[in-house]
C-alpha cells in the first residue's frame, strides 16, 4: 500500500503529492484588454538571506507574516538580464496558453518554478489573485502603467463584456 493510501483515511478523501522543484520562481500577470489578455511585466520572487533549512518557497509566513525570516527574505523584481529574454517569452506564451484553456477572462496570474535546465513548470493558475494596492499583481500592472483605478476598471469592464455576452444585462 502507498504512502497516499495510507494517508487518505486521514486526510478525509483523495489526495496527491507534487515533486519540490527547486530554482527560481515567477509570476506571470495577466489582464484581458478588449477581450484578449495582456501580459504585464514578469515578476521574479528572489530569495534573498533565505534561511538555508528551509526550501525556497513563498508559503504562509513568507506571504502574511511581515515579521518573519521568510517574509523579509522573499523580495519581488521585475529587472532581468537580457539573457532571461527567451525564458520570460515562453512563459508569457505559456500563460496565455493557460488563459485559453481555462476559459479564464479579466485577470489571471500563473506561478512558475523554473528548474536548473531552465524549464519551466507551471505551479497554479490563479483565477482570482489579489488585488490589494500592495499587491503582486497591482505591482505588474504599475509596472505596465497602469494605474489601480484603470486596473480595477478594466477587470470590471471585461466581466461586464462577459455578461452582455452572455445576455445578461448588469
Amino acid at each position: 500500500m502507498s504512502e497516499l493510501e495510507l494517508r487518505r483515511p486521514l486526510l478525509g478523501g483523495e489526495c496527491f503529492a507534487e515533486e519540490f522543484i527547486d530554482g527560481r520562481e515567477f509570476n506571470i500577470s495577466l489582464v484581458e484588454i478588449d477581450g484578449e489578455p495582456v501580459v504585464l511585466p514578469p515578476a521574479e520572487i528572489r530569495f534573498v538571506d533565505f534561511p538555508k533549512n528551509k526550501r525556497k518557497m513563498v508559503g504562509y509566513r513568507a506571504k502574511w507574516v511581515e515579521d518573519s525570516v521568510e517574509y523579509r527574505a522573499t523580495r519581488r523584481s521585475f529587472i532581468f538580464p537580457e539573457t532571461d529574454g527567451m525564458l520570460l517569452e515562453h512563459m508569457a506564451e505559456i500563460s496565455k496558453s493557460c488563459w485559453r484553456l481555462f476559459g479564464l477572462g479579466g485577470y489571471a496570474r500563473v506561478d512558475f518554478r523554473v528548474d536548473e535546465r531552465e524549464r519551466p513548470w507551471v505551479l497554479e493558475v490563479n483565477i482570482n489573485p489579489c488585488i490589494s494596492p500592495d499587491a503582486g499583481f497591482v505591482a505588474a500592472a504599475a509596472m505596465a502603467g497602469i494605474g489601480y483605478k484603470r486596473l480595477v476598471g478594466r477587470i470590471l469592464d471585461s466581466a461586464l463584456a462577459g455578461r452582455r455576452k452572455e445576455g445578461v444585462h448588469a
